[in-house]
């Protein structure tokens, strides 16, 4: 068996070793000529995969170690009988971790304290974000969500219109990318909602890039009252508007969902897929391939509130501040025609450092009255605590 993969995709050799011969490609810039004689096809949501890429070659197998499937044209690998895969709910730990750490980021900025008050508006409850309602309803955040198909199937979440969604303190973006049907997605938030944003709102976008009409959001932040904006997801990806860029409060290079664990969980639901599909067993577990954290303790003194806590814990384990960094000194002095930033782009994705999340990080609290609700709100939060 010959495995064609994206060279981004983690522990493959461990997982997939085994079962023929393992080429690693970029993703990017894959091309049918690479697949004439590939039995599998395992991406990440940079390749299109559709009958321009399969078309005539032997591919009997397509996987995808992502959440997302809008980059692989499914329908036509069912009517070719070509077997796929993907990895629901795999990052979904990963991008609570990045929304929480930003809304993090955003208190402190504000100076609050507490989290009661704070009301956070989801657009897509799907794995992601129906685990970030969980975590922040968790934490007693009020939450609003918006998602239609998922409301019309009676699901029990604290739906409500749109228009109250985005009249939360804080807006977070988790909706597919669709551009047809009853309830499309692409510019959902177009010029006109856009416009209704206030000063004191963040916008998070670590969904799909195409949900915000970028420049329709460039232009309502060269705007008075204009909303802090944090993105970690872009039009035109690898080469979003440097103009954008320079006007959000926080950018990131697509890698909310990058944690090792959610990388590498991606990874073994899609060899899973793989096995099964070629009869095989399999014998390797993700438990035993992941490294001991760079930090796996904490402990706090009766001196940390709750917020203070969590935020501490949160930026031990990831503070997007460095992504952010990393991003702006890349496309720094860069124009919107400039194409010459867009492999540093990727880089910054293929050579991400190592991030872990809370559940690889261990909490003490001091044993003294009210430490209950720090323990508590640490536990909420993803952090293992000492019972």
């Amino acid at each position: 068996m010959r495995i064609v993969a994206d060279e981004n995709i983690p522990l493959l050799g461990a997982f997939c070793g085994g079962l023929g011969t393992l080429e690693r490609v970029d993703g990017r810039s894959l091309s049918r000529d690479q697949l004439l004689d590939a039995d599998v096809l395992l991406v990440r949501s940079v390749t299109r995969v559709d009958e321009t890429l399969l078309g005539g070659t032997p591919v009997s197998f397509v996987g995808t170690a992502t959440i997302g499937t809008d980059h692989v044209d499914t329908e036509w690998l069912e009517a070719r009988d070509i077997a796929f895969a993907s990895a629901p709910g795999c990052n979904a730990n990963s991008v609570v971790q990045y929304v929480l750490s930003v809304l993090s980021l955003f208190l402190q900025r504000n100076e609050r304290r507490t989290l009661a008050g704070l009301t956070v508006g989801v657009i897509g409850a799907g794995n992601v974000g129906g685990s970030l309602v969980a975590v922040l309803s968790g934490l007693g955040v009020t939450v609003r969500v918006s998602d239609p198909p998922l409301q019309s199937s009676g699901a029990n979440l604290p739906f409500a219109p749109i228009s109250e969604v985005l009249a939360c303190d804080v807006i977070s973006l988790h909706t597919p990318l669709i551009r047809h049907g009853s309830h499309p997605t692409w510019h959902l938030l177009d010029r006109q909602r856009l416009a209704g944003l206030r000063g004191d709102q963040l916008l998070i976008n670590s969904g799909r890039g195409d949900v915000v009409d970028n420049q329709a959001l460039l232009a309502r932040l060269q705007q008075p009252d204009a909303p802090l904006v944090a993105l970690d997801v872009w039009e035109n990806e690898p080469s979003p508007m440097p103009e954008l860029l320079d006007r959000c409060w926080l950018a990131t290079p697509h890698i909310a969902g990058y944690s090792l664990e959610g990388k590498s969980r991606g990874t073994e639901m899609i060899a899973h897929a793989l096995h099964q599909w070629a009869g095989l067993p399999t014998t390797v577990s993700l438990d035993h391939l992941l490294p001991p954290p760079p930090v796996s303790r904490l402990v706090f003194t009766v001196q940390c509130t709750p917020v203070d806590a969590l935020h501490r814990a949160l930026m031990t384990c990831y503070d997007p501040r460095d992504d952010d960094a990393r991003l702006r000194r890349v496309f720094a002095g860069a124009s919107s025609d400039d194409q010459t930033a867009a492999p540093s782009f990727d880089r910054l994705r293929k050579e991400y450092p190592v991030r872990r999340e809370p559940g690889s990080l261990k909490v003490s609290v001091e044993d003294v009255a009210g430490s209950e609700e720090t323990a508590r709100v640490l536990s909420r939060a993803g952090f293992r605590t000492d019972s």
